[in-house]
């Protein structure tokens, strides 16, 4: 696996291109660096490249994140799995919350989540790592589709994939 980016790397939003059209993903760098960091690595390796939501569940979320597209599969920058980054003040407050999928604590690797609902009951056992900034409205409510291009952008108000 390549090398882990230096701390200083901190794109503020990764674009998500799908088969409904483009989401931006504000990241949290400040409440969880560790995942923002493996989540827009992953993004700009091109790990998520092709990849499906392959867990949709209606007005509550959609999950994807898995190159095998099962659910049991992804890996992380740092090696298979890594702590979870919680923070009280965030929470599943509404739809278009991005945090970490897992089996449980600390069992974070490249499967992720975005809310469709406020979902209470996830406080404390998913690490929040942002927010989706645009594009929730129009595409997340259906979403089933595939995102062919998954790429850190360079201001949280563009959706220009750094080459």
């Amino acid at each position: 696996m390549a090398a882990v980016p230096p701390d200083s790397w901190q794109p503020p939003a990764v674009s998500l291109e799908t088969t409904m059209g483009s989401l931006v993903l504000e990241l949290y760098w400040k409440h969880a660096p560790k995942t923002c960091k493996n989540f827009a690595e992953l993004a700009r390796r091109g790990y998520y490249n092709g990849t499906k939501f392959h867990r949709i569940i209606k007005d509550f979320m959609i999950q994807g994140g898995d190159p095998t597209g099962t659910g049991r599969g992804g890996a992380s920058i740092y090696g298979k799995q890594f702590e979870d980054e919680l923070h009280p003040e965030l929470k599943f407050t509404g739809a278009g919350i991005l945090a970490m999928a897992n089996a449980g604590p600390d069992t974070n690797g490249s499967q992720f989540f975005i809310t469709l609902a406020p979902t209470q009951w996830l406080d404390g056992k998913h690490t929040i790592f942002g927010r989706v900034c645009q594009g929730m409205q129009q595409r997340t409510r259906s979403l089933s589709g595939v995102f062919p291009r998954c790429s850190p952008v360079r201001h949280s108000d563009s959706t220009h994939n750094l080459t």
